[in-house]
């Protein structure tokens, strides 16, 4: 063989390998484009609207800021619940929108630093209100408590009410949709959703429960071994949080 042809062999070689091993950062700069995954079924944080196929909410306002700082462009890419964590292990995008902080998740997937937090709290019909009244009340083996397969939510369910009925939907399937048909007693779901569920279904009411359970923090799942990407992302966060970015969001989109 001869040098030139070496040369060029080995220094394609080595261009491949460096593009295998390049991190999301990079790859990001490098194709102009940030790739999101998002599920567009949490109010108020991430909403798909069928007919236009686009989205809005919280999570959409912070990708788009994320993507115009860096320079690139944003490209949402349709996910479920069930497979938020594989499509980032596999690569299909180069992070999430806001996920809850959890053990199990971070076994696979790195987390940025949170920027928010929530608490879980059941939903019913008004026609219960004296029927429920506290999170016992949800756990007895007449009620069907509702929830997402793949969610924090299914896990909480079995957690929270053992000895209920378990109603387990597959999106675009909604827990709060089996409950106005019927096919559940109830569901769970955290005080944000709950209270922009309330506010556009009449029907529906926040169980009065004496406290809400599992206070959690809510972050955006990363590579787990991309520790630059991850380093970015936090040093974005902490700036938009020290600039006031992420109160006025949240103001925006009634979190408080």
């Amino acid at each position: 063989m001869k040098l030139a042809n070496v040369i060029a062999a080995v220094t394609l070689m080595a261009v491949s390998s460096l593009q295998a091993h390049a991190g999301a950062l990079q790859e990001i700069l490098s194709t102009g484009t940030l790739k999101v995954g998002t599920t567009g079924d949490w109010n108020p944080m991430t909403m798909k609207d069928a007919a236009t196929n686009s989205y809005t909410g919280y999570d959409i306002d912070v990708m788009t800021q994320l993507a115009t700082d860096m320079g690139v462009e944003l490209e949402l890419v349709p996910t479920e619940w069930k497979t938020l964590v594989a499509g980032v292990t596999a690569g299909k995008y180069h992070m999430t929108g806001s996920a809850s902080v959890s053990p199990a998740r971070a076994k696979a997937t790195g987390y940025s630093i949170s920027y928010f937090s929530l608490a879980t709290v059941p939903l019913t019909l008004k026609t219960n209100a004296e029927k429920y009244k506290d999170w016992d009340d949800l756990n007895q083996a007449d009620v069907r408590v509702a929830a997402t397969l793949g969610t924090t939510q299914e896990k909480q369910v079995k957690q929270y009410f053992p000895d209920a009925k378990h109603v387990i939907v597959e999106a675009p399937a909604q827990p709060f949709q089996q409950v106005l048909s019927g096919r559940a007693d109830a569901h769970i779901t955290s005080n944000v959703e709950a209270n922009k569920l309330v506010a556009i279904h009449s029907d529906l009411m926040i169980v009065p429960v004496s406290a809400p359970k599992s206070p959690t923090p809510i972050a955006m799942l990363l590579p787990q071994a991309d520790q630059v990407w991850i380093n970015y992302v936090n040093t974005w966060i902490k700036l938009k949080q020290e600039r006031g970015f992420f109160q006025k969001l949240d103001n925006k989109w009634k979190l408080n």
